[in-house]
């Protein structure tokens, strides 16, 4: 079981790269609790608005920015290659960012169909996808776990 379950929302186009291979880095300026191995589900925003797969956290660095533009310019030089988007959006995603939050993926799952935000509120009652990310209890992981195996179901009987 995983310690920490992590509902994260993330942009159709991130999350494209992330769910291709090209994205092995999930970049953000909020700490966050989670730990290697940890579970992500990933809910990509609007126009999407699906809960479409999961991954689990094969490390994370929280630093603090101290000395810019040196600091960005080191960290960007360790991410290049997999972070999935260009140097300037690199710089304008953390321009007057105070912390640099970098969440490496591995064990990639996609969802065989993406679970609307209709059949999540249908099945969760109040579900509002998180701005940036909220963390799921075991009880809520449960309920998330049953969609998805509810959903898995479904599929399989389409084929």
């Amino acid at each position: 079981m995983f310690n920490t379950i992590l509902l994260l929302s993330i942009k159709p186009q991130y999350a494209e790269k992330i769910f291709s291979g090209e994205k092995q880095v999930e970049l953000r300026r909020v700490r966050t609790r989670l730990k290697n191995g940890d579970l992500v589900l990933v809910y990509v925003s609007s126009p999407k608005k699906a809960l479409v797969g999961t991954f689990e956290v094969s490390n994370i660095i929280q630093n603090e920015i101290q000395k810019l533009p040196k600091d960005l310019n080191d960290f960007w030089q360790e991410i290049e290659n997999i972070a999935g988007i260009s140097p300037s959006e690199f710089k304008s995603y953390y321009n007057d960012a105070s912390l640099i939050v970098a969440i490496f993926i591995k064990n990639i799952k996609i969802l065989p169909i993406p679970i609307k935000l209709e059949i999540l509120r249908e099945k969760i009652p109040k579900f509002q996808p998180p701005q940036s990310y909220r963390y799921l209890n075991k009880s809520e992981f449960k309920l998330f776990e049953s969609i998805i195996q509810d959903n898995t179901a479904i599929s399989s009987i389409n084929k």
